[in-house]
């Protein structure tokens, strides 16, 4: 496996009225399939902050941001894998022989309705060997059958909304494809982070699959497997991994700013 050294930026910048607390997802933690070197993240004016760990592992930076301009700007040089591995042929595991860790990415949550997707699940996957390829066939299908297209939806849409709509963005087609997966009792989540080269650039969405004893990663916005990833954190669909959480009256930012470079050696 070929690995390459990504230098991820995320730069957000919100004009507050009032004092507003906010929990941020923005740090990339090291684990399968990547390393993180070193990271920067410098918050102005700065404020006390709380890290902690939420259920599913992901890194947390908890605060309350003063009245005026305030900004959050992260970077950090990871290693990753300049590929997605796949799995053609690789089994379905049955529940019994789940682990533990995986159940709750078996049941219907917010976004991903498993529970009314199971007669088109099986339609789509009535060719394919259970396991990798039933997955692989559905990545194919939610391609086919929402158009991805940038911008086009402000506000998650579930899965059913997203297969009804035939247009959405990225997380959007991952929740169709995870409510599928679900439906057939194969463990699925969604993943939040980077992919090098994506047009226009911003944070990406996809998702993973268990399949044959792991996790693989699925893309139904790309036309072919690619790799150059970092993640930033997972969950059972967007409402487990929104980048930043705000709590009070809306408030968004009033600039965003997303960059991925290519390192052409380790960070020193």
């Amino acid at each position: 496996m070929t690995t390459i050294w990504l230098r991820t930026e995320c730069d957000l910048e919100f004009d507050v009225e009032l004092y507003t607390p906010f929990v941020f997802m923005l740090r990339p933690r090291s684990g399968a399939g990547q390393w993180v070197a070193q990271e920067r993240y410098a918050i102005t004016p700065s404020v006390p902050v709380t890290e902690f760990t939420d259920a599913y592992g992901n890194l947390c930076q908890r605060l309350i941001a003063p009245p005026g301009r305030f900004s959050v700007r992260t970077q950090a040089d990871v290693m990753t894998s300049a590929e997605i591995d796949t799995g053609w042929g690789l089994p379905f595991i049955p529940v019994q022989e789940l682990p533990e860790s995986t159940l709750a990415y078996l049941l219907p949550s917010r976004y991903c309705e498993a529970d009314r997707l199971g007669e088109l699940a099986r339609e789509i996957t009535a060719w394919a060997h259970p396991g990798y390829d039933q997955v692989a066939a559905i990545e194919a299908w939610v391609r086919g059958a929402v158009r991805f297209e940038p911008g086009s939806s402000q506000l998650p849409l579930s899965a059913v909304e997203a297969w009804q709509r035939g247009v959405g963005v990225c997380r959007d087609l991952a929740h169709l494809a995870i409510a599928l997966c679900r439906s057939l009792v194969v463990p699925a989540r969604l993943v939040v982070g980077y992919l090098e080269g994506l047009q226009p650039m911003d944070l990406h969405a996809w998702f993973e699959a268990y399949v044959g004893g792991r996790w693989y990663s699925f893309d139904a916005t790309q036309a072919q497997p690619r790799g150059g990833r970092v993640t930033i954190a997972y969950g059972k669909d967007a409402a487990d991994v929104a980048v930043y959480s705000q709590y009070g009256p809306l408030l968004l930012p009033s600039s965003m700013r997303v960059a991925v470079q290519r390192l052409i050696q380790a960070p020193t």
